[in-house]
């Protein structure tokens, strides 16, 4: 068996051709997430194993990319070089791990034009749901709609991490080929917050920039169920139905506000989504809830979500946050202190609206008492905004703690260093991590300088010795847990 080095570097050397032939966007998204496992020899030759991301991954680089990278292998390890994909963790529903999978790479992977219409499509009470007249709907070739779509929610100022990073790079694909991939639908889900709509949103304005001539539709659970209700008094439910199946990717926000009720309109959706899906046309749905936990649903609409790719948004890790607000400072040509972005990126750790929040409220601050921007003020303004919000002990939050207390950076907590003071330091915090969050011991670890779970478990006994056996250990302890808890 190779060394690490050795299939590091041949993978670097792949990744170095592989830019050559495919988009920034490309390579970002679907080879930038792939890590080298190990290089073997084999009876079949030798073998390079990498470990993807998800099942999706391997079905969309097989239909995409598999003769760049089977090119690129042989190039780099010769006529016997060979792939194979590892998929590191199947999740079911209740992301409880089930089996790790294995898997090669398996080789080869005109009418007469119509009038079109316009059609400007209801937004609001004003329209009293009501749909276009649909005498002029039915047999045109093309339907020009107002999609609906909000003007600043676009891919490219959705901040990409690892909480939504799958969510984002399948809506790119889907953008790029939509009703043709294996993610039809998409459900996003996940907490309030967390940036569904923006994302199922982007996911719109990016079909329409490459393809100028589908159909986009964005309506939300509740303008839908109007639009029926509307339709059923005017005894035109027909023609609601058939200007829905008109659409080529149809988006519906918020899909759990249906439970329990509208059944009618749940019916509706349910021949409008078979009708989309034979056709091969794009449905995206929201909801703040997996498709599990979808109660007052109907079990068949319920299934059908499940047909294509669910995926969760998560709550943005430190990284992502502080990402998050360079963004939207940039993004209203406004400078701030790095100090001041950090400490509001550690506090705020619930949802991306109560951190951007949190900024504007800042910037108000600042505005109308004619303060400048720093970061005492930030810490004051912070703390009166913690108070009014529910903060979620995290991780990172955890870490940021541990590492103030022993003026510390975070990176080296997570280095590999073995000096005393920082090992300690880094035990402390795998210590309180298990103790104040619901986190496995693996994602701890992983988060702690990607340590194992077993090396957490020796953390945990570590610290807790110390605690009973050392004055001073046991000082700083319960210094940490009282900031972790403020």
């Amino acid at each position: 068996m190779s060394s690490e080095k050795d299939y590091q570097k041949v993978w670097n050397n792949c990744l170095e051709v592989i830019k050559d032939v495919v988009s920034p966007e490309m390579f970002r998204t679907w080879f930038a997430p792939i890590e080298p496992v190990s290089l073997v020899e084999e009876q079949v030759g030798t073998v390079l194993t990498l470990r993807l991301p998800s099942h999706y991954y391997c079905e969309h680089l097989e239909a995409h990319f598999s003769d760049i990278l089977r090119r690129t292998i042989k190039k780099e390890l010769g006529p016997s070089g060979r792939l194979r994909y590892n998929i590191k963790v199947v999740m079911d529903e209740n992301k409880k791990p089930i089996a790790t999978v294995s898997l090669p790479s398996n080789g080869a992977t005109g009418s007469a034009s119509k009038q079109n219409v316009n059609v400007q499509f209801p937004v609001g009470a004003s329209a009293q749901g009501r749909m276009p007249d649909p005498r002029y709907v039915p047999g045109m070739k093309k339907l020009k709609v107002n999609s609906q779509l909000n003007e600043s929610w676009r891919l490219e100022n959705f901040v990409e991490g690892d909480c939504n990073r799958l969510a984002r790079s399948a809506g790119f694909t889907i953008a790029q080929n939509p009703g043709k991939t294996s993610f039809n639908p998409l459900l996003i889900y996940g907490n309030s917050g967390l940036g569904k709509s923006h994302l199922a949103t982007a996911i719109g304005w990016k079909t329409k920039e490459l393809h100028p001539d589908k159909v986009v539709l964005y309506v939300t659970s509740d303008q839908f169920m109007r639009q029926y209700m509307t339709s059923s008094q005017d005894n035109t439910v027909n023609e609601f139905i058939h200007f829905y199946e008109c659409v080529d990717v149809l988006i519906i926000d918020d899909i759990q506000f249906w439970a329990n009720r509208a059944p009618k309109t749940q019916e509706a959706f349910f021949q409008i989504f078979n009708h989309l899906h034979q056709q091969k046309k794009q449905i995206i749905i929201t909801s703040d809830k997996a498709p599990s936990e979808l109660t007052g649903i109907e079990d068949r609409i319920v299934n059908r979500l499940k047909w294509g790719l669910q995926a969760d948004l998560q709550i943005p890790d430190v990284e992502t946050r502080i990402n998050i607000l360079k963004q939207k400072l940039a993004q209203d040509g406004i400078e701030m202190p790095y100090a001041v972005i950090e400490h509001i990126a550690y506090n705020i750790n619930t949802n991306v609206r109560e951190l951007e929040g949190a900024l504007v409220t800042l910037m108000a601050q600042s505005s109308l008492n004619k303060k400048e921007i720093t970061y005492e003020l930030a810490k004051q303004m912070i703390e009166k905004f913690v108070k009014n919000t529910s903060r979620e002990i995290t991780i990172d939050y955890i870490q940021k703690v541990v590492c103030d207390y022993f003026n510390l950076s975070v990176e080296s907590l997570q280095s590999r260093t073995r000096k005393r003071e920082i090992v300690q330091a880094r035990q402390l915090a795998m210590y309180f991590a298990k103790h104040f969050t619901k986190s496995p011991l693996s994602m701890i670890g992983l988060q702690c300088g990607n340590k194992d779970h077993a090396t957490v478990l020796h953390a945990c006994k570590q610290v807790s010795n110390l605690i009973e056996t050392d004055k001073q250990f046991r000082s700083w302890a319960e210094d940490i847990s009282k900031k972790i808890q403020q």
